[in-house]
């Protein structure tokens, strides 16, 4: 198995401390807080391992602190409902005695019934396009020495952006792409797995979208972001280690907010998740961002 991949499924091989209480680490890669797909990605891992027989159709999810990689997280479940077709569950994730984080999901015994989604994009495909790592090398005169590392890193999950911006030099465009993306390598054959990886995943490029109409680059010395909340939906089976088709939009910004949408197809056009996110965008005062050199 990929280095990387293994990485990543072993950061959602959460330990278990006590009868609902769970511990997860965090990788060392020296970056000041948790990406929240991991703690996203680990709190449903968490939920899963007190549920059944009964997939993952919904969560929602609030970023309360800022997780500290230095420390393990604490995973703590709250078995509000076991029902006769639904199961609800409540994971608070804790660091230093206080919840960074606060899930919500909802599992279902799996049924036939009524059937419809939305149309499939009309994108090139994967083949066509560069992957994230050819983009990144383009950019590496332009990123600080002590950043490269973590900057050029081989990543778990392969990104190939439809429509890529100049991480450096955005020009402004419509708040709106598509991105395909699968894992690095083969996964096992566990729905629940790939369910928190999907997770994990959703989190990667969903906020950028109400950036750029901005044309702001995320190495701007004003520019703050973070996610505020992620909620999920997922519709039908899928695999995270074939491609997938990530397609987002941003309706609105305003106080220092963005909100995105985002629906996840398979390579075949069905519709196997639906995401939503609303994150900080925040620019500190201190001039004209159109006009601002990256850091």
């Amino acid at each position: 198995m990929d280095e990387s991949l293994a990485d990543l499924l072993g950061l959602l091989d959460l330990e278990t401390i006590e009868v609902n209480l769970f511990r997860g680490l965090s990788p060392q890669t020296g970056w000041q807080r948790v990406f929240g797909g991991q703690v996203l990605g680990q709190a449903l891992t968490a939920a899963l391992r007190t549920v059944e027989d009964r997939p993952v159709h919904s969560l929602h999810g609030y970023f309360l602190r800022p997780g500290d990689p230095k420390i393990p997280i604490l995973y703590d479940v709250d078995r509000i409902r076991d029902g006769r077709s639904f199961t609800t569950r409540r994971v608070v994730a804790i660091q230093h005695g206080r919840a960074i984080f606060n899930l919500a999901a909802s599992f279902q015994v799996p049924e036939v019934g009524l059937e419809h989604q939305e149309a499939f994009p009309d994108v090139p495909g994967p083949e066509e396009l560069p992957d994230e790592a050819e983009l990144r090398a383009r950019g590496i005169d332009r990123i600080k020495p002590e950043w490269r590392d973590h900057f050029l890193r081989k990543r778990a999950i392969e990104l190939r952006p439809v429509d890529p911006v100049d991480e450096f030099e955005p020009q402004k465009a419509e708040p709106r792409h598509s991105v395909w993306f699968r894992t690095s390598g083969p996964m096992p054959d566990d729905p629940a797995l790939h369910s928190c990886v999907l997770a994990y995943a959703s989190d990667m490029t969903l906020l950028d979208t109400s950036v750029r109409p901005h044309a702001i680059p995320w190495t701007h010395p004003r520019f703050q972001s973070a996610s505020l909340d992620h909620a999920m939906w997922f519709h039908r089976p899928f695999r995270t280690d074939e491609w997938l088709l990530y397609h987002q939009d941003s309706p609105s910004a305003s106080g220092g907010r963005g909100f995105n949408r985002g629906n996840v197809f398979t390579r075949d056009g069905r519709l196997v998740a639906s995401c939503t996110q609303e994150g900080l965008i925040r620019l500190h005062p201190g001039g004209d961002p159109d006009g601002a050199e990256p850091a």
